[in-house]
């Protein structure tokens, strides 16, 4: 039987906000984060009991912890993902108190995508469908260090970050060369922002007030992993007239970076459309989706009516 962890030391068990569920989290004493099994079913609207139990042994599926153990799932669990979650990991959530189960903070996003893969396919009842919305609130703008800082935040985990740590994560976003162009930020995005700014709209053909570049760093580059943002400048620099070789996406990885950037993009475009305010909606993003080792909400200033570049 596996080892029964702590938490890390200095560290005290959390709590994170996604959508309107509330999950208990922990950094434990090997590094690793985790959400409590018991809070993400919940969150999920998984069913839970003795009933719950027979059915999973009825469908074969008694191997997997209950908000993935389904029948019509398993085609589109893979081998790694099946692993991780067939291993659950026990752990002291207080001192003293009884063990629980966690699962792996990165493992969110996975979960999430093979209940929307399940649904797009068509194979869910109708009662599993609620589920498979629920996985899709839960995953909308959700990056897979996104989940990492939030759980950082809630238990006080400071890790130290060097620079080996760090390059471990730009490389999983960044690729050393440009990418051939395509269309990344969906118009929606910049007409919410212009209607939240009392901007007049006038379509992607005109230029954009050089303002909505700092704000394109600020929500979305400043918010996918750690370090992004300054590495993209250093690789993607402003020549002397102000121009940069590419667009910063054109240097995001095709497996991790533009996935996390489109999960963002459509959620902070649906915060936007949710917003009657641009301090309403800032403030929802800084709650969602805080920049990583920041507290602090600021006004942005009054936009200059000059052509932004940032992408």
């Amino acid at each position: 039987m596996a080892k029964i962890l702590e938490l890390h030391k200095g560290t005290k068990l959390g709590r994170v906000r996604l959508g309107s569920s509330e999950l208990e989290c922990a950094v434990l004493e090997n590094g690793v984060r985790v959400l409590s099994q018991r809070t993400f079913s919940k969150a999920m609207g998984t069913p839970s009991g003795g009933s719950a139990f027979k059915r999973r042994l009825q469908e074969g599926v008694a191997d997997l912890p209950v908000f993935m153990a389904y029948e019509r799932l398993k085609p589109f669990i893979d081998d790694d993902l099946k692993a991780s979650l067939s291993s659950p990991i026990e752990y002291i959530p207080k001192h003293g108190g009884r063990s629980a189960l966690g699962i792996k903070a990165e493992l969110v996003p996975d979960v999430c995508d093979v209940w929307l893969k399940a649904r797009d396919a068509g194979v869910l009842t109708a009662n599993q469908r609620k589920i498979a919305k629920h996985a899709d609130i839960l995953i909308r703008g959700l990056a897979h260090v996104g989940i990492a800082a939030l759980v950082d935040e809630a238990t006080d985990y400071q890790p130290i970050r060097d620079k080996e740590a760090l390059q471990q994560i730009l490389d999983k976003y960044l690729q050393k060369e440009f990418a051939a162009w395509a269309k990344r930020f969906p118009d929606e995005f910049y007409k919410e922002m212009f209607r939240l700014r009392g901007w007049q709209w006038r379509g992607m053909r005109v230029n954009r007030p050089s303002v909505v570049g700092k704000y394109t760093n600020d929500l979305v580059y400043q918010r996918l992993a750690p370090g992004i943002l300054d590495e993209l400048q250093k690789r993607n620099p402003k020549d002397d007239h102000g121009k940069r070789e590419g667009k910063h996406h054109q240097l995001l990885t095709g497996d991790i970076g533009i996935p996390a950037l489109q999960n963002h993009l459509f959620a902070t475009t649906g915060f936007m459309r949710a917003s009657a305010t641009w301090d309403q909606f800032y403030r929802s993003m800084q709650r969602a989706f805080p920049k990583l080792n920041s507290n602090l909400v600021f006004n942005f200033p009054e936009p200059e009516e000059e052509n932004s570049s940032v992408q």
